[in-house]
């Protein structure tokens, strides 16, 4: 499809426009910096060996998302992963607050959601992702994608109701 010089263009501007937040999204799957750095580094040559074959049916974020969101459930499936408590630090996502005084208890929360849960709202609110690229992205419906957003906000808004009303 593409010539190789294309192509690596294709790579370079893509890693300018997609790299930071496929990095963010894959610390918060896995909970380590160094294997945040590799995942990201491993969707970019996927998708650099797969893009002959990209028919341009997902947006270019959506496709890298999926991407990496595969690369990140190969790396947790590891052996040796399992065996290594890799939570993800809330403080190492730098998650931008509209206030003046960063106030991590909502980012908190949402890692504490369950995978599929956490999933949603990382894609949707966090990556910017609207309904139908985060069920691309995840490879469930556009209602699955829904349904989990709805889930997540209803355990969100019961965890974190004292919180808010007394601000």
């Amino acid at each position: 499809m593409k010539e190789k010089s294309e192509r690596a263009a294709w790579l370079e501007q893509a890693m300018a426009r997609h790299e930071e937040s496929l990095l963010r999204m894959c610390f918060a799957y896995l909970g380590d910096a160094a294997l945040a750095e590799d995942a990201v580094q491993e969707t970019f040559v996927k998708a650099y060996r797969a893009l002959p074959d990209f028919r341009g049916e997902a947006q270019e974020k959506t496709w890298l998302t999926r991407i990496a969101i595969n690369t990140c459930k190969d790396v947790r499936r590891g052996a040796w992963f399992r065996h290594v408590d890799r939570r993800a630090a809330v403080d190492a996502l730098e998650i931008s607050a509209p206030c003046a005084e960063y106030d991590d208890t909502l980012a908190r929360a949402v890692m504490g959601l369950k995978r599929k849960y956490r999933e949603a709202v990382l894609l949707c609110y966090y990556q910017g992702l609207n309904g139908q690229e985060a069920a691309e992205a995840l490879g469930v419906t556009r209602a699955a994608v829904h349904n989990r957003l709805q889930k997540a906000r209803a355990i969100l808004r019961k965890e974190l109701e004292a919180w808010y009303d007394g601000e």
